[in-house]
């Protein structure tokens, strides 16, 4: 069976290369040589050969890692262009809302898709969304610059967002990639087995 090895990549004894988000590496009985990496939830996952050395996994795991971080940069919308989009959508959908955002950013945010704050008008999406189909992406940005106006999410808001043509397929989409980062969480009975066993440190 393939042992799972959790670690949340933040310290100062990570792998070389790896300095945010989780990575989870795999020792997989079932791979020979070859070693595969893609994104699941909010993390990486890496899958290894079961026999292959610490001190190739140390140096193996970053490079699989910088590869899908380079692959997310190549399709994955600039600050300036995350602008532009929310201002076509107030444009298009909600033209009476005359604010837009000083700035907006991507943040690595775990428990929210994204943030608004009035003060400075700065919007923050989640770096989970790079990568994610255009409409998720839309709605959480119109979402967003919506609360440019209005702060909490009363009738005023819900009339407008209601106006954004696929927000259930939206919601299905975010709540769906949630369900997954739970299910792919490793319960705290797991973590314990794994620290005394079979654990992978990164």
């Amino acid at each position: 069976m393939d042992s799972p090895a959790f670690e949340d990549v933040g310290s100062e004894n990570t792998l070389p290369g790896i300095g945010e988000g989780e990575i989870i590496v795999i020792r997989s009985t079932r791979r020979k040589k070859n070693i595969s990496a893609y994104r699941q939830g909010g993390r990486i996952v890496v899958s290894i050969p079961a026999r292959m050395s610490k001190a190739d996994e140390r140096a193996m795991v970053p490079e699989m890692v910088a590869k899908i971080r380079a692959q997310e940069a190549a399709i994955t919308m600039s600050e300036e262009a995350l602008a532009i989009r929310i201002e076509e959508l107030l444009s298009e959908l909600a033209p009476e809302i005359c604010l837009r955002p000083a700035s907006v950013l991507w943040r690595g945010m775990r428990e929210r898709w994204g943030s608004c704050t009035g003060v400075d008008r700065t919007i923050r999406i989640s770096d989970r969304l790079k990568g994610a189909p255009d409409y998720a992406l839309d709605y959480v940005l119109f979402h967003e610059a919506i609360h440019l106006e209005y702060f909490d999410h009363g009738p005023q808001f819900k009339e407008l967002l209601a106006r954004f043509a696929k927000a259930e397929l939206a919601s299905a989409y975010l709540d769906g990639y949630e369900a997954a980062e739970t299910a792919l969480a490793a319960p705290e009975a797991l973590k314990k087995l794994l620290a005394k066993g079979e654990k992978t440190p990164l």
